[in-house]
């Protein structure tokens, strides 16, 4: 069968649906235009390739290409053009061009569920790009082809050194162009400021990417282009009222310009009058207090004030509310019948409604804050509002105080950043308690909700050398408490930061119901603090003396007596415990503490007993700091990092972590004087990036985090303390020796880790590795966790065998030459121990050669055969004697022709032939008188005597 085919008309695609685009030039100069469909794979039909202009052509400023006739137009009014340059300062969306790549530093190897990074990318955000906010890496790359030489400029904000930031350009195949370093690693910037950054481009470059996470990027120039292809329009409060404008004027005063549009798509060709002003146009505060210590509610315009009161369907300010008394002064200060409250001198304390007073003896201050009234704003703490695309909150209160709380104010956007900051210059701890390094110096309590329609979040952060997001809040939050712990002694400022809504708004007040309050803030040590109340400490040598000493370390306060009192043994003492011996904690299983009883930790010791089998460790041989390098990885521009671990498991030696990426405008004397920004714990976590290939001349460590900083305990068991080993990561291949687990615990908290990390290190005995062995993580789990909370290590070393005994070796005869014999003494195979008793040395003894044993045993053999020749002769002798002696009484008795009875005749053994001839025994009477009568026979009528003997009398017996 035959089928006659035709040529299909493929429908075109909506041309919003494509853009155009020139091919590369060839040998002579010539190009194409092409359609690209805005989202790949998502349309069919495309219109068909068609030549292009000549390579040289270029448009003037104020006008643009119009791709679809090929010509040069001159942009329409309320926009503009460079010609030769590209701008973009308004960013309503992600214009062409413009793309995000999004990695994940923890990248997905088999088996190990990474973090996933598909929706991370740069937003736009109306009048600036903001990167993401998660823990992946997003490059923003631009790619443009330039006809001549030019540049390229960005503004940005960079303000955290923990993140990396870097700008680099690559030519038309992908090769990275040769950067100085402070071309490529941009400069720090201070809160809320800007940073211009430019760099030269020659013709050949084609792609420029930055990086970074958690930071903001707004205005990006380009020059060096032949055309743009598009006008870029006027930005709100500026205008061009006639076509072919090379830039937009600002609107004159009185007058606005902008758009009702949800989407900014058009500029604005001329200004507008100034609304009538609305609710959305004013704020409410309380008023300080007066003389008469009495506060009100006043309501306050939005400034820079952008509305008009003074027209029709204007509102105007509501007027101010009743005077109320004032709330009290907080814990720790005073007020003397003024509008004022005034802090406690020091060496006393007051509730707030109370004078202050002295402390009692044997006391002393307990130094903090509590703010739990809000009548003024502490000295101590700052708001402000910040938006980085509108300044318009620059002046503006973030937050207002509110009597009983403080609460987030009105801003002029619903985007804006309401910031409140609380500035601690340092920590001091009680006299009654010793300082360490790794112990808790000091803790911020605040307690808040948020009430919110649209998409609010609350943020807490710690700004020290760098800002570091604590934790943060989505949405509606009931009323709840916030706790965060300070394991350094450093000057800190704490953040709290507001957003109503992320979106891009031009209602930009639709959310200004939703807020958030904060009902009190509670910071303990801090060294510029106030006293609320006073706490018992040691006394000195006078007893009427109120000045504390403080107690040495490692001793609790005994209560009744007001003196101090070390804990026992093998004890550490818990911060913020009640005075007595219940605040010394004793240490975990084979763990002891340390002098001032500030910490627990391991001896490098450690025995474990089976029935009658007793395994004794000694695993300082393992050395104090044990190191791990996983990896590597790979970023998804080919950076490639590792995973570093420090881990101390033993002894007084921690482990240390150290980030050394620091900005580069900071000099090497202010970095000496600085010092590095270390952590210094048990088990430790940093990132390094390698200096081969990246142009450093060392390898960048960063991102450190502290892992483990208590220690929980050492067993064989798979639990301790809540604490769980996971067999199957390790497998074991022998059973004859068992592992030993340590235990670590992290007290700092993170959001997907409530309870904190933990950790365990499992040291397993393996006579084929070195004393300090070799470290590995689960091959399931590359980055050492599975869950991000608990971690799990091997540590196989020959160190790790227990320690050797007598029972460890066994003896070995040697043959015996020449009466001597050598004894010897090897270990029993495998090896499983270490050290502990040492194999004895070869020994020699005396030994009986072959020769001696037999002429023994022939010897013992003649003498055997002797001695029973011997004895058959004496019975066979004696057994004669018998039948003699039975043979005469037999004889004698036959006279009378009858066999006399006898009760015994034998001869009994010892007797002699003499004795049996002179004397008979009798033992009964019946035989008596039978040896009478034969006796009376032979003799007739004569009676003889006869000697009886018997065996225990020697008397005369007569018949």
């Amino acid at each position: 069968m035959l089928k006659a085919a035709g040529k299909m008309t493929q429908p075109l695609s909506p041309a919003t649906d494509y853009y155009f685009e020139y091919t590369e030039c060839d040998s002579t100069g010539s190009r194409w235009r092409v359609a690209i469909p805005q989202h790949p794979g998502a349309c069919t039909g495309l219109p068909a390739p068609v030549r292009g202009t000549e390579c040289t052509f270029s448009c003037k400023a104020g006008e643009f290409l119009e791709m679809s006739a090929q010509e040069c137009t001159q942009c329409a009014a309320g926009s503009y053009s460079l010609g030769s340059g590209i701008r973009f300062d308004q960013w309503d969306y992600m214009p062409i061009g413009f793309s995000s790549l999004a990695t994940s530093l923890e990248n997905s190897l088999p088996g190990y569920n990474s973090l996933t990074c598909n929706s991370s990318s740069w937003a736009p955000q109306g009048n600036y790009l903001e990167s993401n906010r998660d823990e992946c890496t997003v490059s923003l790359i631009y790619a443009v082809h330039l006809k001549k030489q030019g540049s390229v400029s960005f503004d940005y904000q960079y303000p955290d050194s923990n993140l990396l930031f870097e700008f680099f350009i690559q030519n038309d195949q992908c090769q990275e162009m040769d950067q100085s370093d402070d071309k490529k690693w941009l400069k720090l910037t201070k809160h809320g400021e800007w940073a211009t950054h430019t760099v030269n481009v020659s013709q050949s470059t084609t792609t420029s990417r930055q990086k970074g996470y958690f930071f903001f990027l707004s205005f990006l120039l380009r020059s060096g282009v032949a055309y743009t292809s598009e006008c870029f329009p006027c930005k709100p409060g500026s205008f061009s009222r006639v076509p072919g404008s090379s830039s937009c004027e600002p609107c004159p005063r009185d007058t606005y310009s902008g758009t009702s549009q949800d989407k900014y798509t058009e500029g604005s060709g001329s200004c507008k009058d100034r609304p009538p002003c609305s609710m959305k146009d004013y704020f409410q505060i309380h008023t300080a207090c007066d003389q008469e210590r009495k506060t009100q509610v006043i309501f306050k315009w939005v400034e820079p004030k952008i509305c008009l009161e003074n027209v029709t369907g204007a509102v105007t300010l509501p007027p101010s509310g009743e005077r109320e008394p004032c709330p009290p002064c907080n814990p720790g200060f005073y007020n003397n019948d003024t509008a004022t409250c005034s802090p406690c001198p020091p060496g006393t304390f007051s509730d707030g409604m109370k004078p202050c007073q002295q402390c009692p003896a044997g006391s002393e201050p307990t130094l903090g804050y509590e703010y739990k009234w809000w009548n003024v704003l502490p000295s101590n703490m700052k708001t402000s509002c910040f938006n980085v695309g509108n300044s318009k909150c620059d002046s503006m209160n973030g937050w207002e105080v509110a009597g009983n709380h403080i609460q987030a104010g009105a801003g002029s956007s619903d985007n804006d950043y309401l910031i409140l900051n609380l500035h601690v210059p340092g920590f001091k701890l009680p006299t009654s308690v010793s300082s360490h390094s790794g112990e808790e110096f000091g803790r911020i309590t605040f307690e808040f909700e948020t009430s919110c329609t649209a998409d609010c979040e609350l943020y807490f952060m710690m700004v020290r050398r760098s800002t570091k997001i604590v934790e943060s809040w989505e949405k509606n939050k009931t009323r709840q408490t916030y706790t965060h712990i300070m394991t350094k002694n450093a000057s800190v400022s704490y953040t709290w930061a507001f957003q109503r809504t992320n979106q891009i708004l031009f209602h930009v007040r639709q959310y200004v119901k939703d807020v958030a309050r904060i009902y009190s803030i509670t910071v303990s040590n801090a060294v510029d603090g106030v006293s609320s109340s006073c706490r018992v400490c040691a006394l000195g040598a006078q007893p009427s003396s109120s000045a504390c000493v403080p107690c040495p370390p490692g001793h609790y306060i005994d209560a009744s007596t007001s003196q101090c009192t070390e804990c026992p043994p093998n004890t550490y003492l818990m911060p913020h415990a009640a005075p007595g011996p219940d605040a010394c904690k004793s240490c975990g299983p084979s763990s002891k503490s340390d002098k001032e009883h500030s910490l627990c930790y391991s001896d490098c010791h450690f025995t474990y007993t089976e029935g009658n089998a007793t395994l004794t460790f000694d695993f300082s041989s393992l050395g104090p700091v044990g190191s791990l390098m996983n990896g590597p990885s790979f970023t998804s521009k080919g950076t490639k990092y590792f995973h570093h671990f420090n881990i101390s498991i033993c002894g007084g030696k921690l482990a240390v972590c150290t980030d050394n990426v620091t900005d580069l405008s900071i000099t090497d004397s202010q970095r000496e004087k600085e010092g590095p920004n270390a952590i210094t714990t048990f088990i430790c976590q940093s990132t390094i990036i390698p200096a081969s290939g990246r142009g450093f001349h060392t390898a960048l460590s960063s991102q450190s985090i502290n892992l483990a900083d208590t220690f929980v305990g050492t067993t064989v068991d798979n639990n301790l303390e809540g604490i769980s080993v996971t067999p199957d990561l390790f497998p074991k291949t022998s059973k004859k020796v068992p592992d030993v687990n340590f235990y670590y615990r992290s007290l700092e908290t993170t959001s997907s880790c409530e309870s904190g990390r933990s950790v365990v290190v499992t040291l397993r005995c393996n006579p084929d590795k070195s004393t300090t062995g070799e470290l590995s993580v689960p091959s399931q789990c590359p980055a050492g966790t599975c869950d991000g909370c608990t971690f799990q290590f091997l540590w196989e070393s020959s160190g790790a065998c227990p320690t050797c005994t007598e029972r460890d070796y066994h003896q070995i005869e040697g043959v015996c030459k020449g009466g001597n014999q050598d004894l010897l003494y090897v270990w029993n195979e495998p090896k499983l121990c270490m050290g502990g008793v040492p194999l004895p040395a070869k020994k020699t003894q005396t030994c009986e050669g072959i020769e001696f044993w037999i002429q023994l045993g022939a010897g013992l053999g003649a003498f055997t055969a002797v001695l029973l020749v011997s004895l058959t002769c004496y019975f066979w002798k004696k057994n004669k004697r018998l039948e003699y002696k039975y043979s005469r009484l037999v004889m004698s008795a036959n006279k009378e022709c009858e066999m006399p009875v006898a009760d015994s005749c034998a001869v009994m053994e010892g007797e002699n032939e003499a004795d049996m001839e002179d004397e008979v025994v009798y033992t009964k009477p019946s035989l008596l008188g039978k040896l009478k009568a034969i006796a009376s026979k032979r003799n007739g009528d004569n009676y003889e005597n006869v000697q009886l003997n018997s065996a225990h009398s020697k008397t005369l017996v007569w018949s």
